[in-house]
């Protein structure tokens, strides 16, 4: 529980209905839609969320409240969360649940290495999925009792929350002078399009990842990015 809480005694136990009541979860991601997805699968499972959009904001968010499971994007504006990861697995005294998260095929390798309990790959909409993820990791006097269901329900979050990921992006792209963030915005992108199942946008960050990769000129691909990000601020994706 939040260690920190003063209303952690009143705090009811878990239940087999909602196997996560009485946990405090620090999700620590940039993306209003993956963001909202795990809103939808905490809501669910009994349990609170704080949430944090990059490693500043999450690093004092920690120095105020010590919740039980903190979920970590590996690809954060101002650093990488396998940095955060590194620390919380080793800080005394350390968080019940420290789980990475990315849409990359290389995350969970990154963040096992970096010291996290476990991982969850993008897109996450399963709640069976994340409840096990959690409650695996979980002290056995934190376990709920009982007999529990597994639930096959899949979490649909708003696509506003989308068009929200898409102005962000194109705030930054808005910079030209800042090409260091071409490496942040591939990633981001990539992981957002996966979730919305649009495969144009994901090949679009995928070209732009591999032209950073290379070293070669991305000018090209990020134009074409950045015209297909504007593409899906007005449409609003039939919203």
């Amino acid at each position: 529980m939040d260690k920190k809480d003063p209303f952690a005694a009143t705090i009811p136990a878990p239940t087999a209905a909602r196997p996560l009541l009485g946990l405090t979860v620090l999700v620590i991601e940039d993306s209003r839609f993956a963001c909202e997805a795990m809103r939808l699968l905490c809501l669910r499972s009994g349990a609170r969320i704080r949430r944090a959009d990059c490693l500043k904001s999450a690093r004092r968010h920690l120095q105020v409240y010590r919740p039980t499971v903190v979920i970590i994007d590996l690809g954060l504006p101002d650093g990488s969360g396998a940095d955060l990861i590194a620390e919380l697995s080793t800080t005394e005294p350390r968080v019940d649940v420290v789980l990475g998260t990315s849409g990359d095929t290389n995350g969970e390798e990154m963040a096992l290495t970096a010291g996290a309990d476990g991982f969850l790959a993008k897109p996450i909409t399963s709640l069976a999925v994340f409840q096990q993820a959690v409650l695996a990791n979980l002290p056995a006097e934190r376990q709920p009792s009982g007999v529990r269901e597994v639930s096959d329900e899949v979490v649909h979050p708003d696509l506003m929350a989308f068009q929200d990921d898409m102005a962000h992006i194109a705030d930054v792209l808005d910079d030209p002078e800042n090409d260091s963030a071409l490496d942040y915005v591939a990633q981001f992108i990539g992981g957002v399009a996966r979730s919305v199942q649009d495969r144009g946008l994901e090949q679009a960050a995928e070209a732009l990842a591999k032209a950073r990769a290379t070293g070669t000129s991305a000018r090209l691909e990020a134009e074409t990015l950045a015209g297909l990000v504007q593409q899906r601020l007005t449409q609003k994706m039939a919203i």
